[in-house]
């Protein structure tokens, strides 16, 4: 009798389960093949665009970046477009402000684009809407979600509703030191 799946499945280390959920893509057709996997938002709230366009001054998307990195670049573009038709203000952080941020909140660091959501007046409160590129309609229901938590939602309903972000980065230019 051969031993059950169950049987066999071992624990999943942390660091091996984070590094199996980032993607590091070097070219477009990498970016675009791990993008075709991902499940795009199709349902929306009724006060989705409301929220949005009702938000957008309160609120703003701050982003890791880096030189040639074709996710950063991607994610740039979508959240430029969904920016401007819902009046959202976008700015670029350091790696250091973003290593920080994801050290605060328990999340690895995966490189770049990571972008985050906050309140204009408060900089501590911040929360993850995007980790690597994605399909817009996506990053906007993450936007929502974020507003919506950030505005009295209780977070662990927009967290179940934001758990799955595509780990879509870019390559690191870095050979990994044996630590990791």
């Amino acid at each position: 009798m051969a031993p059950s799946t169950s049987a066999l499945a071992q624990p999943v280390p942390p660091q091996q389960a984070a590094r199996a959920a980032v993607h590091p893509v070097a070219d477009a057709a990498q970016m675009n093949t791990w993008l075709a996997r991902v499940p795009v938002t199709r349902d929306w709230p009724p006060d989705f665009a409301e929220t949005l366009q009702g938000q957008g001054q309160l609120l703003v998307v701050e982003m890791s970046t880096a030189p040639d990195c074709l996710p950063c670049a991607d994610l740039w573009a979508r959240l430029r477009v969904l920016a401007r038709r819902y009046g959202w203000r976008l700015r670029a952080i350091n790696e250091s402000e973003a290593m920080t941020r994801s050290g605060r909140l328990g999340l690895p660091w995966v490189g770049h684009p990571v972008a985050w959501v906050r309140p204009i007046a408060d900089q501590r409160r911040t929360i993850p809407v995007a980790i690597g590129t994605d399909h817009a309609p996506n990053l906007a229901r993450n936007l929502y979600l974020a507003a919506k938590m950030l505005t009295g939602v209780k977070p662990a309903v927009g967290v179940r509703g934001m758990a799955k972000f595509t780990g879509i980065v870019g390559a690191s230019r870095e050979r990994p030191t044996g630590g990791r």
